[in-house]
């Protein structure tokens, strides 16, 4: 049975959310239909991907599905293999998002929510991007970006993403630092309505270096920083705190949200206290845009019938409520 396509139900005064479906040999496609399938009435939906591959993806039944197709029929059928790395497959993944930036361009979509895709099939095929966040940001043109990570419990911005964790240190300065809480403090008002957002830092050292016996980054580059954002900027920051401290008081809700200096030290609390409700949100760039907060699970991707769409379902929401938060402004 092919996949049906009903327009009868989409009204024009509704956000209209564009939905790529990822890495197509990823859970992308299934849980891609699956969050439309359950959030029926709350948006518009342009689903860019390949028809065929939405198909093999269902692993159950289906009903006629409130949305728009934009089939790029971009996959080989003879060969296509689920939870599979490949260059073919990372160039699809970049097609879609080519797609979706057109029609961003051209007002035909308000919003983007990505589905997972792969860094290595982006690599064999021959894009050095570390993953969606890198991409949208050059293809953008966007030079002050940030990654804003939350669950129903925590929100948390990070100063650095995707590089290795012994090249943090040197990544750190003071203007980074600013332009990113600048940037996060902006959105939490945006986005959220949270008229003066409660921020803090976590420090980058155990024990937020105990003042400078364990490391000197947090004396000497995070304090500077944060003097200038309050007495420049007036905002209201804390820290640099250890991030256990720092993860136990926002979750407590002392703060609105929490800034981290690298990738895992936000991802760790997040999944352990809400991956279902988990969404990654790009800050800085001319759209919102939202993903879900774990990967192409390829180990699973044959079962389509198994794969868990509740962070996808929570990425969909939260971007419908941001975009619908920008209209009332």
């Amino acid at each position: 049975m092919s996949l049906r396509i009903n327009h009868t139900s989409i009204r024009p005064n509704k956000i209209k959310v564009g939905l790529t479906i990822g890495d197509p040999s990823g859970i992308g496609p299934a849980i891609a239909l699956k969050a439309i399938q359950r959030l029926k009435g709350l948006a518009e939906f342009v689903v860019i991907g390949d028809s065929w591959v939405l198909n093999q993806a269902k692993g159950y039944k289906l009903e006629a599905a409130n949305f728009e197709l934009i089939d790029l029929n971009n996959i080989n059928q003879a060969r296509f293999k689920f939870g599979k790395i490949s260059a073919e497959y990372g160039r699809a993944s970049i097609e879609y998002l080519d797609k979706a930036l057109e029609l961003i361009k051209h007002k035909q979509i308000d919003c983007l929510v990505t589905c997972p895709i792969s860094k290595e099939s982006l690599s064999k095929a021959g894009y050095k991007y570390s993953g969606h966040t890198e991409y949208l940001a050059q293809r953008t043109n966007s030079k002050n970006i940030a990654m804003l990570l939350l669950n129903r419990y925590l929100k948390i911005s990070l100063i650095t993403r995707h590089i290795p964790l012994m090249k943090v240190a040197g990544q750190l300065n003071k203007g980074v630092i600013i332009s990113n809480i600048i940037l996060t403090n902006q959105a939490l008002k945006n986005f959220f309505h949270i008229g003066y957002p409660r921020l803090v830092i976590c420090g980058l050292n155990p024990h937020a270096s105990d003042n400078g016996v364990i490391g000197r980054e947090e004396n000497e580059i995070i304090k500077p920083a944060l003097k200038t954002l309050k007495n420049k900027f007036k905002l209201d920051i804390s820290g640099p705190i250890s991030s256990d401290v720092a993860i136990y008081q926002a979750k407590k809700q002392k703060y609105d949200c929490i800034i981290a200096i690298y990738h895992d030290q936000a991802l760790i609390p997040l999944k352990l206290t809400g991956i279902d409700s988990g969404v990654n949100m790009t800050l800085g760039l001319p759209f919102i845009r939202t993903s879900p907060l774990h990967g192409t699970a390829f180990d699973i991707a044959g079962i389509p019938k198994i794969a868990d769409p509740s962070s996808l379902i929570a990425a969909i929401e939260l971007t419908v409520k941001c975009a619908s938060n920008l209209k009332k402004d």
